[in-house]
């Protein structure tokens, strides 16, 4: 059974905490750190629904003797003075939030964000929090659209960290926001700005990370939550339905995935006339290797390759102000109801004379 660390003292101020979680990058752009980095990832049973055994001989028999040196040079292509997209834009929007929501309530709150897969891991973090006094936490995995494959297995994180401690706070979850109003208005300010920018194109793809198709079938709201994303976010733009579609990307292995998938469309596209497309991904509230590679790089040679003449990405929300007041708003909301003032002093005495007592 985990205790607190050495740094918590029973004299200690209360505070209410507020994780963000995203899914987690490798280290260095390397075959060897991609190895670690992929060995966790794909051994997680949410992310991979195959008898454990068989997935077992699969993954280290195969994919992670040939995957790792691919995905390296891939994430090389994204990597920056600061380290991986991802994790970065992840650590500015902590800092942004901290600010935000520290102006709103006080010093009695803490912001903090963990990856997944990787590093910072959530249970070291989570450790970091409760040793500064976290007694209130809530947990924001920044997937808007809930899948068991990601903010699930975020709570199975969560709840295994938990399950080894003594001393557990308060606790709430945001399983998704994908019809929350005020980050349908950000995207819709992200994208109308790119336009003044830049011009509209003929169509306005809206590209989803897949999950098996298997997923929506046992039950998973995933693709159910991504249609209402892009209807709530076409109409703020006021796009007809010819206008813009839906696609799925980042497909993996044999089996079937959500469809339209979004390399095959950009394929076709052409040849039916659609020869200007702009790029938006409403499921990824950071840039990162599937953004920036797979459909500012990849995808875009597979359009222009089939005959389109222009194509642009519009980038993620990232931690632009619109963005980081969606969240606070959001925030705000799953903390109604708790006190964020600290306990009383009368109450940290006797704790800690109770602490002096059992030592």
């Amino acid at each position: 059974m985990r205790y607190q660390g050495q740094e918590f003292t029973h004299q200690q101020k209360d505070l209410t905490g507020v994780l963000i979680t995203n899914l987690g990058t490798p280290e260095a752009p390397t075959p060897a750190a991609l190895r670690r980095y992929l060995a966790e990832f794909l051994s997680d049973p949410r992310v991979v629904e195959i008898p454990r055994l068989i997935w077992k001989l699969i993954l280290h028999g195969i994919i992670l003797r040939l995957r790792p040196r691919k995905s390296a040079e891939a994430y090389r292509g994204v990597w920056t003075e600061r380290g991986s997209p991802l994790l970065f834009h992840t650590e500015d929007q902590c800092a942004a939030l901290q600010q935000a929501l520290g102006d709103k309530y006080g010093e009695n709150l803490c912001v903090d964000f963990a990856m997944r897969y990787g590093e910072p891991s959530i249970g070291a973090v989570v450790d970091r929090m409760l040793n500064k006094g976290v007694r209130r936490l809530l947990v924001l995995p920044l997937y808007p659209q809930y899948s068991g494959s990601t903010s699930g297995s975020t709570f199975d994180a969560i709840a295994r960290d938990f399950g080894a401690r003594r001393w557990l706070p308060h606790l709430r979850f945001v399983a998704s926001y994908h019809d929350f109003p005020p980050y349908i208005e950000a995207m819709a300010a992200q994208v109308r700005e790119y336009w003044q920018q830049h011009g509209r194109a003929e169509r306005l793809i809206l590209s989803f990370h897949g999950v098996p198709k298997q997923f929506l079938m046992q039950g998973d709201p995933y693709h159910c939550q991504c249609h209402v994303t892009a209807r709530l976010l076409a109409a703020q733009l006021g796009l007809e339905a010819s206008e813009y579609m839906v696609t799925f990307q980042s497909r993996f292995g044999k089996a079937e995935w959500l469809q339209p998938y979004t390399d095959v469309t950009l394929k076709q596209l052409p040849a039916q006339g659609v020869k200007r497309v702009q790029m938006f991904c409403p499921g990824f509230s950071s840039d990162c290797l599937e953004t920036l590679e797979e459909i500012a790089v990849e995808n875009r040679d597979y359009f222009m390759e089939s005959g389109g003449e222009q194509y642009a990405y519009i980038p993620a929300l990232n931690a632009g102000d619109a963005h980081i007041e969606a969240l606070v708003h959001l925030i705000g909301d799953h903390l109604a109801g708790w006190s964020h003032e600290t306990v009383d002093v009368g109450m940290r005495d006797a704790r800690y004379q109770q602490h002096a007592y059992n030592k």
